[in-house]
């Protein structure tokens, strides 16, 4: 069996110049950093007794013959992405509830990728479980969302995200000194409201509404302004 621990994360600013429709025209970049609450998941191969060929519990509970059968869409987008032909069972257990905005559907998506790839005796880097997730959400699954969610979870930590034009990113870490570290800590909190939202269906409409926006140039201050 296999467990993978991946984190949730926390967007300061730049969202929504991670979506590929803004980014491959201006370029974009996203603060954000990981947080100390996860999404878990545990994956072995099925012994071949049982009626069904592949089980996923998660706030549901499937078990099915056949991949197309699967209803949830990242599961059954990874496995159809991997040509997965092997029976296998997945739980998934998370610190916080889902849609609550805290990218824990990519850190569902990473962590089950990471998981897979761990079951075959396969390790990939941070770079190729981020790239592999947003392929999988964007082209695979065909979700209207951006690419900060994956990078962010696939490598935690405190980030500027850079999204460039080519579809690539970078990650550069945020160096703060300890007592700047334990200062930023103690200056926020985070509440759970209650209420859900699924982020693709909010994410189209800002999505269709990017051919609207554009870049202001910065110009040089006048004397007066200075």
């Amino acid at each position: 069996m296999v467990i993978t621990k991946t984190p949730y994360r926390i967007s300061f600013f730049g969202g929504g110049t991670d979506y590929p429709a803004w980014s491959k025209e201006n370029g974009g970049a996203v603060l954000s950093t990981s947080i100390n609450k996860y999404c878990y998941i545990s994956a072995r191969f099925l012994p071949a007794f049982f009626e069904h060929r592949y089980r996923f519990v998660y706030s549901l509970i499937e078990s099915v013959r056949e991949i197309d059968e699967i209803k949830h869409p990242a599961i059954k987008g990874v496995l159809d992405w991997m040509n997965w032909d092997t029976g296998i069972e997945v739980h998934h257990d998370g610190d916080l509830p889902a849609r609550s905005g805290l990218g824990s559907s990519s850190a569902f998506t990473v962590g089950f990728i990471n998981s897979l790839l761990a079951l075959q005796n396969r390790r990939a880097s941070k770079n190729e479980l981020a790239k592999n997730a947003i392929h999988v959400e964007q082209n695979v699954v065909k979700e209207a969302v951006g690419s900060q969610d994956q990078v962010a979870v696939a490598f935690g930590g405190f980030n500027i995200i850079l999204f460039l034009k080519n579809g690539d990113f970078i990650v550069k870490p945020m160096i703060l000194s300890p007592g700047r570290l334990t200062l930023f800590q103690e200056s926020f909190m985070l509440f759970y409201t209650g209420q859900s939202r699924i982020a693709s269906s909010i994410a189209q409409s800002k999505i269709n509404n990017i051919k609207n926006k554009k870049v202001i140039e910065k110009r040089p201050l006048s004397k007066k302004e200075k």
